[in-house]
């Protein structure tokens, strides 16, 4: 009987460790799959669908036209590398400030939503190669024009949210007083209701909505380092980016960019900027 305790209590013991072994098991295994990237390119093609981070309110780059329609120079591109990459394609509209959110959240697999490359930025997302370049510019009534940085000191100046515009200020000129809205219709309006002095955003986009705006003028045409705007994808997923650079590299030699440019951007731009100033040959 003693003999007989001692195998089943040995059974016993043996049980429970095969038990913990195949715990610990199961658990690594779950620790793997709630990081598992579900954005490789192997796993797009498997879903067939890419899932794109876009602005909806930016004209000319993302916006929705009168039709209901996606177009502008970040929607043509997506539709390309979706193209390209044999999948169909999904559009998730996104605001300046939720971008990274998006990509972290999983609910894109990249973003294409005028994404200035920033160090900070760099920390949390991983950046491909830039397709257009671009600089912080400041947009005023033509009436009271700004044409120089220290005419804002103790004024107001309408910004976007997460925008480089925001960073640059902030960093920057602390004796700029900024008014933050969420979204690029809001922070127009807002300056069209004299809520600001002026507004700062990209440049590039700045000459466009002057355009259609003719009471206003980009006094201030570049302020602080040229930037590059690039697609991103989350960090760790070197697959979609190892991909992505290729598609840039294969797009710019094949002359996509220009293009794009041509048919997407230089309708709505003045006659003072030029393709070299905006796409990167």
């Amino acid at each position: 009987m003693k003999k007989l305790g001692k195998v089943i209590t040995l059974l016993g013991a043996l049980a429970l460790l095969i038990g913990g072994l195949a715990g610990c098991g199961k658990s690594s295994s779950n620790s793997s799959g709630a990081s598992d990237n579900q954005s490789t390119v192997a796993k797009i093609k498997k879903r067939g669908t890419l899932r794109v981070a876009v602005f909806g309110d930016l004209p000319p780059y993302g916006w929705v036209n009168k039709s209901g329609k996606r177009v502008g120079y970040d929607i043509t591109l997506a539709r390309r590398v979706a193209k390209d990459l044999s999948v169909k394609i999904k559009f998730v509209q996104v605001n300046a400030n939720n971008r990274v959110d998006a990509l972290n959240a999983n609910k894109v697999d990249i973003v294409l939503a005028n994404f200035t490359v920033t160090s900070e930025r760099k920390q949390v997302v991983s950046f491909a190669k830039p397709y257009m370049k671009v600089s912080v510019g400041v947009v005023s009534p033509k009436r009271a024009p700004i044409t120089k940085v220290s005419q804002l000191k103790g004024k107001n100046l309408i910004v976007t949210k997460g925008t480089t515009a925001e960073n640059y200020f902030t960093a920057k000129q602390s004796s700029v007083n900024l008014l933050k809205f969420d979204s690029k219709t809001q922070q127009f309006n807002a300056l069209k209701n004299s809520r600001g002095v002026a507004l700062a955003d990209d440049n590039s986009y700045l000459y466009a909505w002057v355009k259609n705006n003719p009471k206003y003028t980009v006094g201030i045409k570049g302020i602080g380092p040229k930037q590059y705007i690039s697609p991103a994808v989350k960090k760790g997923n070197t697959s979609l980016l190892n991909w992505t650079n290729k598609e840039i590299t294969k797009l710019t030699k094949a002359g996509f960019f220009k293009t794009d440019y041509q048919k997407q951007l230089k309708p709505y731009f003045g006659k003072e900027v030029k393709a070299s100033d905006i796409i990167i040959n």
